[in-house]
């Protein structure tokens, strides 16, 4: 398989992106509200240059505007100074201006309802201003005259200010971006660490250099770490019992074939022989290939009912132990359920519940339960029990040669125990024969 996209390479972009436009955003927004208050301000200015001129304004008795030559706002006085003012005397449609527009031709506005302000951007040609315009009725002696006046300033101050504060805002904002950038790469790269460090060790486990995850990882890796380990582990044991089965096989069919090679010189002993070592043989493989077979590990399976096996393996040995008229009591829920594979299940309960009736005189009990985080599993029987313990768990070793099989039951159902890391006791039985106690530990 082709490597997809790096998980570094996706949240770095995903980060940058993200951070880009938030930066964005903010920038425009913090840029339009500056310039929003900015404006505010010159147009704060401008009202006062329009009350300033209300101040010092006059009307004599013919109803002419009389303006003085000098003001405290310098600039009016100013020719080319940037800051324009016009007073229009409506009635007598005359026009007084500033000292500031000698040479000028500022877009004075000379209509406007009384009463009113009026604020805004004029163009001339290339040329803008900030206007500020008011209407107002002045009561003098020659009755009310109404005046408009108007003030305008040059935009270039203006924009100036707000090309300046634009240029460290954006240096600002693009200057924290790369910090965030570098900082958040470096957060990635911690964050990420313990991903590489899990992607080393599987390579460490698939060259052979160790043999699992050894190291300790954050909760939300525990999980896959454990799983690994869990999956190596079983797969190694699958591995171990395929070989240890071969290596049984071979030394089981060692004592048959020694057996048929012995009895060629009996010809009228071959047939009888040759069948019952056969059988022996196709005992033995079948034996082997179960348990070379066994799953091993309760962690991806599902759980299986528990009871539901118990009755169809008591179904089976009553038909084969008819004669003989054993009684198997059951005693499970009906809602036990465990996670164990049906084939180990089977695998291991059929050979203890077969050994139990093989061996009782005419009652076996089987029961199985929780108790607390474990299933435990008993087999108890009304036969002469177990002579030796330990011994009766290791290949090969047989109780009396009068019963068939091989000796090969119990030791099968000890592996199939350790391999889901439980544990198996042969004890003396209530019932006064052999007991079975099997304890299969959760997850």
């Amino acid at each position: 398989m082709k490597p997809g996209y790096s998980i570094r390479a996706r949240l770095l972009l995903g980060a940058a992106l993200v951070l880009l436009a938030f930066l964005a955003a903010a920038g425009f927004a913090v840029q339009r509200a500056h310039a929003d208050s900015v404006r505010d301000v010159h147009y704060g200015r401008l009202q006062g240059t329009v009350y300033l001129l209300l101040a010092r304004a006059e009307i004599d008795e013919a109803g002419r505007l009389e303006m003085p030559r000098e003001f405290a706002e310098p600039r009016l006085s100013l020719p080319g100074s940037g800051l324009y003012a016009a007073i229009t005397n409506v009635r007598r449609n005359e026009e007084w201006r500033s000292s500031s527009s000698v040479g000028q031709s500022p877009p004075f506005r000379t209509r406007q309802p009384v009463g009113q302000w009026s604020f805004g951007d004029v163009e001339r040609g290339k040329e803008g201003f900030l206007a500020a315009t008011f209407a107002v009725n002045w009561a003098g002696p020659a009755g009310r005259t109404p005046l408009v006046l108007s003030v305008l300033e040059d935009r270039a101050a203006f924009d100036r200010e707000i090309a300046t504060f634009t240029r460290t805002l954006w240096l600002w904002l693009g200057g924290a971006a790369l910090l965030l950038l570098v900082a958040q790469t470096m957060l990635l790269h911690w964050g990420l660490l313990p991903l590489k460090r899990v992607a080393g060790e599987i390579r460490r486990v698939e060259s052979g250099d160790q043999d699992g995850i050894e190291g300790s990882y954050p909760a939300e890796l525990s999980g896959l770490t454990d799983n690994l380990n869990t999956l190596i582990q079983q797969e190694r044991t699958r591995q171990t019992r395929y070989k240890e089965a071969l290596s049984f096989l071979a030394h089981s069919l060692k004592t048959p074939l020694a057996v048929l090679r012995n009895t060629l010189g009996e010809p009228d002993q071959l047939p009888r022989v040759v069948a019952q070592q056969v059988d022996r043989m196709d005992d033995i493989v079948q034996h082997q290939l179960g348990r070379a077979a066994a799953s091993g590990s309760a962690r991806f399976t599902r759980p299986v009912p528990v009871a539901p096996v118990l009755e169809r393996i008591r179904e089976a040995l009553g038909k084969v132990y008819a004669d003989k008229g054993v009684a198997i009591e059951l005693d499970a829920a009906r809602g036990l359920a465990w996670r164990i594979a049906e084939a180990d299940l089977f695998e291991m309960m059929g050979n203890l519940m077969d050994n139990a009736a093989k061996w009782s005189k005419s009652r076996v009990v089987v029961r199985a339960w929780r108790e607390g985080a474990a299933l435990r599993l008993r087999i108890d029987d009304d036969g002469p029990g177990f002579s030796d313990t330990e011994s009766i768990l290791r290949l090969h070793v047989r109780l009396d040669e009068r019963v068939p099989g091989h000796g090969v039951g119990l030791a099968v159902v000890n592996d199939l125990v350790a391999s889901y890391h439980g544990d198996m006791k042969l004890e003396r039985s209530d019932l006064g024969g052999g007991r079975v106690d099997i304890t299969l530990p959760g997850r």
